[in-house]
């Protein structure tokens, strides 16, 4: 950052998990530029999204190519209202996974009928890459990233178990076949670690059983017209800041079988003199994350009409000061 600049507002996007029935109705009652994001999401896929949304089955809204749509809709959704109600821009945008397409489409990257198109059919290869009951995943808490590595290549015994979220503040995703993520948390509450809690999640994301689902989507990227993003935005592949738009479609494929790099990615924004951030879309799992990671920069909420409310208010105190 160059001294005596403001330093730059970070938008963050959520992935997948913070999916609930109901999530975006308050949204959409209250702003029209929410109503027509919705309007946008069922056109794109031709069913009704909205109503997924609004009023579930729950069972239906979690499986994985309704959830991630789902999830980026919110958020696109937050997006223009916030847009609409502060004109607040953002310096850098990142996202958590799924939330890396979020953050292309508020950088001016892509298109937001693509983004929706582009996450049900990610979730549809995801969930078809591995056979139900093949695959686990387990948050490891109180080991470092490097240790659960490690003990993960012990006891892989031919199959696969590794990281697949870095989130931080001690805090490792692990993935896999079930068996060896089982391993792995017997082996890991021996080393120290506090607690290794299994996932209710439909696949073992972020790990090599993804291949078939990272080759399917890479396919429809390269169909995919993406423009420069108009700020940085923070990949998870590389924890670093992309503009180039030839290289995104390297980078969404690379990230179905890598790690997502979260901790680097918070501490790249605080290098890059991020001080305030603003957590766009459902939930508040980001703001929790980044509080352990780099206690320093400020997260607020901008998923909920209240909490855009609020921004509102705040940057006209701060426009009259």
């Amino acid at each position: 950052m160059v001294s005596g600049a403001t330093p730059p507002l970070a938008f963050l996007f959520p992935g997948q998990g913070s999916q609930k029935v109901g999530m975006g109705r308050a949204l959409h009652d209250a702003a029209a530029e929410a109503r027509q994001v919705f309007v946008e999401a069922d056109a794109a896929l031709g069913y009704s999204l909205s109503k997924l949304c609004f009023e579930g089955p729950v069972e239906e809204l979690t499986l994985t190519a309704n959830a991630q749509p789902a999830i980026l809709t919110v958020s696109l959704a937050a997006l223009r209202v916030l847009r609409a109600r502060t004109g607040l821009q953002p310096g850098v945008v990142a996202g958590h996974s799924l939330g890396e397409y979020s953050a292309l489409v508020a950088a001016g990257a892509l298109r937001f009928a693509d983004a929706v198109r582009l996450v049900h059919l990610r979730g549809k290869f995801m969930q078809e890459a591995v056979p139900a009951g093949a695959g686990a995943m387990a948050a490891i808490l109180g080991l470092g990233a490097g240790e659960v590595a490690g003990v993960c290549r012990e006891v892989a015994g031919g199959e696969v178990v590794s990281p697949a979220n870095l989130n931080g503040g001690g805090q490792v995703v692990i993935a896999g076949h079930q068996a060896a993520v089982a391993r792995a948390c017997a082996a890991l509450k021996a080393k120290g670690a506090k607690r290794a809690v299994p996932l209710a999640v439909s696949a073992p994301f972020h790990c090599a059983l993804m291949q078939p689902a990272a080759e399917r989507l890479g396919a429809e990227l390269a169909r995919i017209e993406f423009a420069a993003p108009e700020v940085p935005v923070i990949t998870n592949l590389e924890a670093a800041p992309n503009q180039d738009p030839a290289r995104i479609p390297a980078l969404l494929a690379g990230q179905v079988t890598a790690p997502v790099r979260w901790e680097e990615s918070v501490q790249r924004l605080a290098e890059m003199g991020v001080r305030r951030a603003l957590e766009v879309g459902a939930g508040t799992v980001l703001a929790g994350l980044v509080k352990r990671i780099s206690p320093e920069l400020e997260v607020l909420a901008a998923g909920e009409p209240a909490a855009i409310a609020a921004l509102e208010a705040m940057e006209k105190g701060a426009s009259h000061a």
